[in-house]
C-alpha cells in the first residue's frame, strides 16, 4: 500500500468529487490541500458553477483533461456510478474517501485496471509523507 500512496501522491492532477457547499465538506478541505500543494485540482459537483475559483464539472466526464487521480467524496452508492464514469474517461487511479467506499466501487476497479486507494484519507497521508520529506533533508 506504501508503494501505491506515493504512485499517487507523485501525480499531477486531481478530480475531486463531492459536496463543496462549505468549507468544512471534506471535499472543500481536500481540494483546498491539494491545490494549495500545487496540483492541478478540477472540483465535480452536479449543482456548483465553481469552486475556489474553479470551474466546478458536472461529471469526470466533462473535465477536459484526464486527471491522473480521482479523489471521490460521496456517499457508497454514488461513488458506483463514479468509478464507472472514471472507467469511461480513462482515469487509471482513484482514491476512495473513508465512508466513499463499498465493496462494489473497489472490486470494480480492481476489475478494471484502475489501481484504488481506499480507508485512507488523502489529506493525513499527504502531511505524513511532506514531514517524512523534510525529515529527510
Amino acid at each position: 500500500m506504501e508503494e501505491l500512496i506515493k504512485d499517487f501522491l507523485r501525480q499531477k492532477s486531481f478530480a475531486v468529487v463531492g459536496s463543496f457547499r462549505n468549507e468544512t465538506k471534506y471535499a472543500y478541505q481536500i481540494l483546498k490541500t491539494l491545490k494549495n500543494k500545487g496540483y492541478e485540482v478540477y472540483p465535480v459537483n452536479p449543482r456548483l458553477k465553481e469552486v475556489e475559483g474553479l470551474l466546478c464539472y458536472s461529471t469526470i466526464k466533462d473535465i477536459p483533461v484526464v486527471c491522473d487521480v480521482a479523489n471521490i467524496v460521496t456517499p457508497p452508492r454514488i461513488t458506483e456510478r463514479i468509478v464507472r464514469e472514471c472507467k469511461e474517461k480513462g482515469v487509471k487511479r482513484v482514491w476512495l474517501q473513508p465512508g466513499a467506499e463499498s465493496q462494489e466501487a473497489i472490486k470494480f476497479c480492481e476489475d478494471n485496471g484502475i489501481k484504488v486507494i481506499h480507508s485512507i484519507c488523502v489529506m493525513i497521508e499527504g502531511v505524513k509523507r511532506q514531514k517524512e520529506e523534510e525529515g529527510r533533508r
